[in-house]
């Protein structure tokens, strides 16, 4: 099975398909402290402020003016355990460039903020906590002409990284700051159920099923990308996150149109899910209620 350009693209849902135009929007965390995450996203991830109200934030690409996350204060909320609550397991900010990944993997060592490392095939990756220890990873991709296929799903894995030939890269040159084409490029939930998973993101939302083999998890996306989001067992039997702990209070799956937005909806309802609207937007929470917002490339803007 191939996507409109002909790159083999995994499972497709038996009935609605997201548009191979989809991405992904902000994502919305609730923290503890407003103050000590902007510093954090500000001095760690090289975000800038584009917004700020009492309570709210959002940061993103100040070159662009891309939004990428939005902060809103919860005092007392709790921060995530480090085995994780049903919800989010970590967003992911894509750079455009390996050059780009290299840089902040050497802002990091100059700054002594401790990363995981994981070279997964198909990406590069560098993984951080934030304050509330809401999971962060920042990567860039390899070529997708460089990916490679295996029993009809993509071969992802997690693998060392090359550390010293990913600094290479970055030329010698500073990090200042997340550069112009950086985006957010996928979500990954702790999730109670895979089945479950499958029936609400795939059969309902219209994701393709990309890898499916990997212990415990699900990969899922449009238009042929590796994977938009991710889904795991691996917090299983932790209780769901709640408002009164800091965490994801919504991501967006952002589509072309609002045709686009109607027949998500739809899909959704179908397949069971409680659909509600706001404005343009369509409002749905998944089986362990983490919320996503299906929205248009008009109203994204």
């Amino acid at each position: 099975m191939s996507n409109d350009s002909g790159t083999p693209s995994g499972v497709a849902p038996a009935g609605f398909r997201l548009p191979a135009a989809t991405r992904l929007g902000r994502v919305s965390l609730r923290v503890s402290d407003l103050s000590r995450s902007l510093r954090y996203y500000r001095e760690v991830l090289g975000l800038g402020v584009l917004s700020e109200s009492s309570g709210r934030a959002v940061l993103g690409v100040t070159e662009s003016g891309h939004e990428l996350v939005e902060l809103i204060e919860s005092p007392g909320a709790k921060a995530l355990p480090r085995r994780g609550l049903l919800g989010i397991y970590h967003f992911a900010i894509l750079l455009p460039d390996r050059a780009s990944l290299g840089r902040f993997l050497v802002h990091l060592s100059d700054i002594g903020a401790r990363a995981g490392m994981s070279d997964h095939l198909v990406s590069e990756a560098l993984y951080l906590q934030d304050p509330d220890n809401i999971g962060i990873e920042v990567y860039a991709d390899r070529p997708r002409g460089s990916w490679t296929w295996a029993n009809g799903q993509l071969e992802m894995a997690t693998n060392p990284l090359d550390t010293q030939d990913l600094v290479r890269a970055a030329g010698g040159e500073a990090w200042a700051g997340a550069p112009a084409g950086t985006t957010m490029g996928h979500v990954h939930l702790h999730v109670g159920d895979i089945p479950a998973a499958t029936q609400f993101y795939h059969e309902g939302l219209g994701f393709d099923k990309m890898v499916w083999s990997y212990p415990g998890a699900l990969f899922l996306a449009a238009g042929g990308y590796h994977h938009h989001l991710g889904t795991n067992t691996w917090a299983a039997h932790a209780p769901a996150a709640t408002i009164g702990d800091a965490g994801l209070h919504e991501w967006q799956v952002v589509v072309p149109a609002a045709s686009d937005v109607q027949a998500a909806a739809q899909s959704l309802a179908l397949s069971g899910a409680t659909v509600e609207r706001d404005g343009d937007d369509a409002l749905v929470r998944d089986p362990w209620g983490t919320r996503v917002r299906v929205r248009s490339e008009k109203t994204a803007r």
